[in-house]
């Protein structure tokens, strides 16, 4: 299947007072027409960063470099300004994670959906208005026709979400990005628009990219998963892979913090991971990780460490061969 999205070499460098701030490194990855994939990692590792990039909606002063951001054949990153324009919100579309960062309190929503899709098609206000109408009905909110005059403060943080997803899909996108589009609301909203997202997705025939720290969601909803650390993708592949057989060692510490139903008995303690994640002002020499890795050795001084490619889906970024990260695994478990 040929990729819809194919990142290269995505860096993102932002100068400071104390230095060149360095919070995305080499991205490489892809996504399929109609695939989802997960982009995970803890807070600060660089995910939202690399999401505002794809869209170039990076704060002033910031850098972006790379060997192509290509959509559909066309590479975004040599876009002009009117391209970019022309894309965002048409065959790319962006949920943010808190909704009244895009939501402007001082239209009505009607207002700002009709608007989306009068920029990007040659449609009349009462079309745009009866697919603003479709659209919400389509996300489960009720009394859709009176909505549109409310305002964003007038809804609660679960219908702002579900607005945002359905101003997204006015134009019927290709692609559409969510930045943690869930981490504001409360558990049992979270799973709605979960489950809603997916649905949309597969209707519509989309091609999702999910950003979020959540690896619960990440396995209820992925195809593949990419895991970043400190600016960087660490491990790569489908659910079944990285779940099932881990490579990276903080993929691995990753999973060992979350209870497995079934598996993990009620008063043990999860684990975690030891240290802090690095400066990211600055060069990094080596691997990113081997401050905080129990299999650290000097050649992890070295560098820079590269992703290793086993096939198309699989690859990670560490110095022990796939046979001896697994002993090293097999060897923590049975310490454990």
């Amino acid at each position: 299947m040929s990729a819809l999205l194919q990142v290269k070499n995505l860096s993102v460098d932002i100068p400071l007072a104390t230095g060149i701030l360095h919070p995305v490194q080499r991205m490489n990855f892809h996504v399929d027409k109609g695939e989802t994939l997960c982009i995970v990692g803890e807070s600060g590792c660089g995910k939202s960063l690399t999401s505002l990039a794809l869209m170039n909606l990076l704060p002033k002063k910031s850098i972006r470099t790379g060997d192509g951001i290509f959509f559909d054949g066309d590479d975004l990153l040599r876009a002009s300004h009117r391209e970019m324009a022309s894309l965002r919100g048409n065959r790319i579309g962006m949920i943010f994670q808190e909704p009244m960062t895009s939501l402007n309190p001082s239209f009505t929503i009607g207002n700002q959906m009709e608007e989306i899709m009068l920029q990007h098609r040659k449609v009349n206000r009462q079309e745009a208005r009866d697919r603003a109408i479709y659209l919400l009905e389509k996300v489960g909110i009720t009394g859709a026709g009176r909505r549109l005059s409310q305002y964003p403060h007038q809804l609660s943080g679960g219908l702002r979400q579900r607005v945002m997803i359905a101003m997204t899909l006015m134009c019927g996108p290709d692609l559409i990005i969510a930045d943690e589009p869930t981490t504001a609301l409360d558990v049992t909203i979270q799973a709605q628009i979960l489950l809603l997202l997916a649905e949309l997705q597969r209707e519509f025939d989309m091609a999702l990219i999910l950003i979020t720290h959540d690896l619960g969601i990440v396995a209820r909803v992925a195809d593949r998963v990419a895991v970043m650390y400190a600016g960087q993708v660490v491990e790569q592949g489908t659910v079944e892979q990285v779940f099932e057989n881990p490579l990276h060692p903080y993929t691995r510490g990753l999973l060992t913090c979350i209870p497995i139903p079934g598996k993990t008995k009620r008063g043990t303690h999860l684990g975690s991971i030891p240290g802090m994640v690095p400066s990211m002002i600055g060069d990094i020499q080596g691997c990113h990780f081997r401050d905080r890795c129990p299999h650290a050795f000097s050649d992890c001084m070295a560098g820079p460490v590269d992703l290793r490619s086993l096939d198309e889906q699989r690859a990670y970024r560490c110095l022990l061969s796939p046979e001896e990260s697994a002993r090293q695994a097999t060897a923590m478990e049975a310490a454990q």
